[in-house]
């Protein structure tokens, strides 16, 4: 069972690098019009925003862009945490070097990709996007965690009920 789900999470963690690199892939005019897009998508969806000018509208897809790419850097880090430390979890390992392996290769992938970008027209590395990589890495390790610990401690629970 423990090779089952090790072979699906390492595809989820394919999966989720390749759609990271796909992304970094886009040029700087790409990229903005999938953020583009997204903000537009949530403007329309508020309705207090449902009769303001065409304008005024792409003024707030420009000030909702720079936010929007943020959060989806973070929320797909956190995504390939969540998948890492499941990972390190279906191992017998320390719960600190599961917690190390976690971050240090989310992080080095963090830096790998913004690398990557100072390659495409229009793009640039930044640290500062490392830095909430790597943030949402941590987060989606702690996600598990505690989820992980939960999960012990309810079976050792039915064990020590059982006798």
């Amino acid at each position: 069972m423990k090779m089952i789900i090790r072979v699906v999470l390492i595809a989820i963690i394919i999966f989720i690098t390749s759609t990271i690199f796909s992304f970094s892939n886009q040029n700087a005019e790409q990229s903005s019009g999938v953020s583009g897009k997204v903000a537009e998508v949530l403007i329309n969806l508020q309705s207090k925003y449902k009769n303001i000018t065409k304008e005024e509208k792409e003024q707030l897809i420009e000030k909702y862009q720079h936010p929007v790419r943020k959060f989806a850097h973070f929320s797909i880090y956190t995504l390939l945490g969540i998948s890492i430390a499941g990972l390190t979890c279906t191992y017998e390992i320390t719960n600190k070097k599961r917690i190390l392996i976690t971050i240090i290769s989310g992080a080095l992938y963090a830096m790998t990709d913004e690398f990557h970008q100072t390659f495409i027209n229009g793009r640039s590395g930044e640290i500062t996007d490392v830095m909430l990589d790597t943030t949402g890495v941590i987060v989606g390790c702690i996600i598990v965690f505690v989820f992980y610990k939960l999960l012990i401690n309810s079976k050792h629970k039915k064990i020590v009920e059982k006798y």
